[in-house]
C-alpha cells in the first residue's frame, strides 16, 4: 500500500470531536445508551446460564462433564446463527437486526413455560429426565439465537457511534452493563433454581421458568421502543480499503491477521470464561477451605434481622459429609455475584485504562495476569486459591470487547461481516468446558482450571503481538508500506 493511500486518523481530529460525537456532528450519545441496554440483558441472561448447571447435576443426576451440555446448547445457538446474523445486519441495518434478535429472545423465554410443564411431568414418570433435559436445552438455545443477532451488531455498534480513538473504551464502557447484568443473574437464578419449599425439598424445577417469562415480557417492550427510536446507521473507517476496488490489493477480511487472529482469541477466551462461571459453584462447593462455624452464625444473626432479605441469606451454608461446614448450593449460586461484581469493576476500570494506554498492551498483560490466577487455582493453595477465582473474573473483564475492537479495527463496511465471524468464535464455550469438566470429574475442580490457563496464554500471546499483527501502532492509526 503507497502513503498516498494513508487513512487520515484521529490524530487530525477536529477538537470538537468527544466520545459520542460522530465525524458529521451528530451526538449519538441516547443511540449509545439505548445500545448498551443490550448489553444489560444478554450479560442478565448469560448469569442465568452460569448458575444453571449445578441445577441439573441435582434434579437430574448429571455429571459436571454432562451439565455441560447447558452450555454447549448456549453456544451452539451463536455458532449456527453467526454468519445469518451478520448478512441480517448487512441487509436490514443496525435497527432491524436489533429488531429481529429481541423478538427472538422473546420466543425463546416463552419457550420455558411449556419446558417446566414437560419438566414436571418427570416426577409422574410420563417423561423421561433426558427428554425433560432436551427441552430446557432447546430454550437455552433458542435464546442464545436471538442474543447472537444482538451480539453481532451492538458489539461493532459502539465502536462507530462517535471518536474512533475512543473505540475500544465505548465498547467495554457498553459491556459494562453487561457485567451489571451478569451480577443479577446468578442472584435471580439462587432464588428460582435452588428454592425449597417448608419440607426443604426443591422447588427449582417449578420456578425456573419465571425469570425466562419476565425476560420474554422485557425484550417485547424494548423491541417497541427500538422500532420507535433513531438508530442511525453508520459506516465504518476503511483504514484497509476493504471496500475499494484498488488493484492488486486484497479486500477479503480473511487476508488481515489480526482479524484472523482476533477469531482465534475470543474462541479461547470464551471457552475459558465459560468453563469459570458455568463450574464456579461446583469450585465454591467443593474446594474451599472449611468455613469457620462464627460464619454460620453471623449470617443467621443478619437473616433473622434482615427483614425481605431473610429469604435470601438464609442457607448459604451446609454441612459437608465429612463434618465440616461448606458452602451451599444456593450460597455459591450468590456468590458468584460477589464475581461478578468484580468483572464490572473490571470493566469499569479497564475502560479509564484502555483511555490511557494502548488496548492491545493492556488486553495482553490482563491474559498474562489470567493465566496467572489459573495456576495458583490449579496449585490449591486455600483461601489464595480461592481470591485469585474472583481476580479470574476481574482479569477477564475487558477481554471479550477489547478483542472484539482490536479485530474489527480498520474494516470499513465489511466490521458486520467480520464481528458474525468473531461472534461465531463464542462456539468455544460450548466445546472446552466440556474437557474443564472432564478433568474435573477425573480429578477434582482445582485441577480443572488447567484448561482455561492455556486459553488465557493464548489471549496474552494475541495482544502482545497485536501490532505485528495488524502493522499498527495501536487503535489510532496504521502503517502503510
Amino acid at each position: 500500500m503507497s502513503a498516498t493511500n494513508a487513512p487520515s486518523t484521529s490524530m487530525a481530529a477536529p477538537a470538537r470531536k468527544t466520545m459520542f460525537i460522530t465525524d458529521d456532528g451528530r451526538n449519538v450519545f441516547f443511540t449509545f445508551v439505548l445500545v448498551s441496554s443490550l448489553f444489560l440483558l444478554w450479560g442478565f441472561c448469560n448469569g442465568l446460564i452460569d448458575v444453571m448447571d449445578k441445577h441439573f447435576q441435582d434434579e437430574l443426576g448429571l455429571t459436571k462433564a454432562q451439565s455441560a451440555w447447558v452450555q454447549f446448547a448456549h453456544y451452539l445457538g451463536y455458532f449456527l446463527m453467526a454468519i445469518p446474523a451478520g448478512w441480517l445486519a448487512v441487509k436490514l441495518g443496525y435497527k432491524g437486526g436489533i429488531i429481529v434478535g429481541l423478538l427472538i429472545v422473546a420466543l425463546g423465554g416463552l419457550w420455558f413455560i411449556p419446558a417446566t410443564r414437560i419438566s414436571e411431568s418427570v416426577k409422574t414418570g410420563a417423561v423421561s429426565p433426558g427428554l425433560a433435559f432436551v427441552a430446557f436445552l432447546a430454550g437455552v438455545c433458542l435464546i442464545a439465537t436471538g442474543l447472537t443477532f444482538l451480539e453481532t451488531i451492538a458489539n461493532p455498534y459502539t465502536t462507530v457511534l462517535g471518536d474512533r480513538r475512543y473505540a475500544a473504551t465505548r465498547i467495554n464502557l457498553a459491556q459494562s452493563c453487561n457485567g451489571v447484568g451478569w451480577i443479577f443473574g446468578p442472584i435471580v437464578g439462587s432464588i428460582y433454581f435452588y428454592s425449597t419449599d417448608a419440607a426443604g425439598r426443591s422447588t427449582g424445577s417449578e420456578t425456573l421458568y419465571i425469570p425466562y417469562a419476565a425476560i420474554a415480557g422485557g425484550v417485547l417492550v424494548l423491541a417497541v421502543i427500538f422500532y420507535f427510536a433513531n438508530v442511525p446507521d453508520i459506516r465504518a473507517e476503511d483504514d484497509y480499503h476493504v471496500d475499494d476496488a484498488t488493484p492488486g490489493i486484497s479486500h477479503s477480511i480473511w487476508s488481515h491477521p489480526h482479524f484472523v487472529m482476533a477469531v482465534a482469541a475470543q474462541f479461547f477466551y470464551v471457552a475459558a470464561q465459560a468453563g469459570i462461571f458455568s463450574f464456579f459453584i461446583n469450585y465454591m462447593t467443593a474446594e474451599v477451605p472449611a468455613i469457620p462455624r462464627a460464619w454460620e452464625a453471623a449470617m443467621a444473626s443478619a437473616a433473622a434481622k434482615a427483614g425481605v432479605l431473610r429469604e435470601w441469606l438464609n442457607g448459604w451454608f451446609e454441612t459437608s459429609a465429612s463434618g465440616a461446614l461448606a458452602i451451599s448450593d444456593k450460597g455459591a449460586s450468590n456468590l458468584a455475584s460477589l464475581g461478578f461484581i468484580c468483572f464490572l469493576i473490571g470493566r469499569f476500570t479497564g475502560a479509564l485504562l484502555l483511555k490511557k494506554y494502548s488496548a492491545h498492551k493492556v488486553l495482553g498483560f490482563y491474559g498474562v495476569l489470567n493465566v496467572a490466577a489459573c495456576l495458583i487455582v490449579f496449585l490449591k493453595l486455600g483461601w489464595v486459591s480461592v481470591a485469585c477465582v474472583f481476580l479470574s473474573y476481574f482479569f477477564m473483564s475487558i477481554m471479550f470487547p477489547t478483542i472484539f475492537a482490536l479485530g474489527i479495527f480498520g474494516l470499513g463496511a465489511k466490521a458486520k461481516r467480520a464481528s458474525s465471524y468473531i461472534v461465531m468464535a463464542i462456539v468455544g464455550g460450548a466445546i472446552l468446558p466440556k474437557l474443564m469438566g472432564y478433568v474435573a470429574d477425573q480429578y477434582d475442580m482445582s485441577r480443572g482450571f488447567i484448561v482455561p490457563m492455556f486459553c488465557f496464554a493464548f489471549v496474552a500471546y494475541y495482544g502482545l503481538n497485536w501490532p505485528k499483527f495488524s502493522k499498527a501502532e495501536s487503535l489510532h492509526s496504521v502503517r502503510m508500506h
